[in-house]
């Protein structure tokens, strides 16, 4: 008497960019749901950013040239657009830091487990930090004007540079999703996350003038995905400091860092996809 054996055929992905958009928003909505049952994650996420405005306003505004002027008003304004990039690319230690945690949980496992699209579970987690990051942006703007920043260029390119910097937050997310995937344990993606981030905000002209580096440094500062969406931001919102440079980035700001975010998304996101589907808790 032969056995008979069921033989249940392994879960498979629906097909089509329809399919993996649903996926993506359904482990979004799981991480944004996550998100409001622990608020201490978004409150600490809004106190920093708000901290380095007050900071840096207050230390820094009124000994720093700006435009010929030492004036504490206009260093706010040219502070601005370098604390909003630097708070939504920041949101990439967040990022990675989630992705290590499901991962050493084991439900990185279990999502590949499900008939689901390979890549939603990244893209659901980048698009869930995406929205905590444009709260943490509204705060943060709202704060601003409390300080003295002000727009000047009115409302379709104070929402053209909202969108770059959103943008490039998202790109940096993508960075930060292969960075927890590729590590053991949240503290270390937050490690990881923060540590390359310090020269790339630093190394550039969202605090300081790039004019009063070095050749070499300047050429670095110039070229930083980072600088380029600062210059834009400056330049959409009218605020000084724009800087006179002959570097394409500063020339061309805002195509600058629509490009770069671009590519970063593109490169990072394949690469994280690929990291995925091979790693193990």
């Amino acid at each position: 008497m032969s056995a008979i054996t069921d033989v249940v055929p392994a879960p498979r992905a629906r097909g089509g960019i329809g399919g993996s958009v649903r996926d993506s928003l359904v482990v979004a909505k799981r991480n944004l749901i996550r998100m409001t049952r622990i608020p201490e994650m978004v409150i600490f996420g809004l106190i920093q950013p708000i901290m380095f405005v007050v900071l840096f306003s207050y230390v820094f505004g009124g000994s720093v040239n700006i435009g010929g002027t030492t004036d504490a008003g206009a260093y706010r304004e040219f502070l601005m657009a370098g604390i909003f990039a630097q708070t939504v690319t920041f949101a990439t230690a967040g990022a990675g830091a989630g992705i290590a945690d499901d991962m050493h949980k084991g439900l990185i496992d279990r999502f590949r487990s499900l008939p689901m699209a390979r890549g939603a579970v990244l893209t659901g987690r980048t698009l869930a930090d995406l929205v905590q990051t444009t709260l943490t942006v509204v705060v943060l703007a709202i704060v601003a004007l409390l300080v003295g920043w002000r727009i000047h260029n009115g409302l379709p390119k104070m929402l053209g540079a909202f969108a770059l910097l959103l943008l490039l937050g998202y790109a940096f997310s993508w960075i930060g999703a292969l960075i927890g995937l590729s590590v053991r344990t949240p503290e270390a993606a937050t490690s990881g996350g923060l540590i390359w981030l310090f020269p790339v905000t630093f190394v550039s002209n969202a605090f300081v003038n790039t004019s009063g580096m070095t050749a070499w440094l300047r050429h670095i500062a110039e070229w930083n995905p980072f600088s380029a969406t600062v210059q834009a931001c400056r330049t959409l919102f009218g605020n000084p400091g724009v800087v006179d440079s002959s570097a394409w980035p500063m020339q061309h700001p805002v195509w600058a860092s629509l490009l770069w975010s671009i590519l970063i998304i593109v490169v990072f996101r394949t690469l994280a996809v690929r990291k995925y589907r091979s790693a193990t808790a």
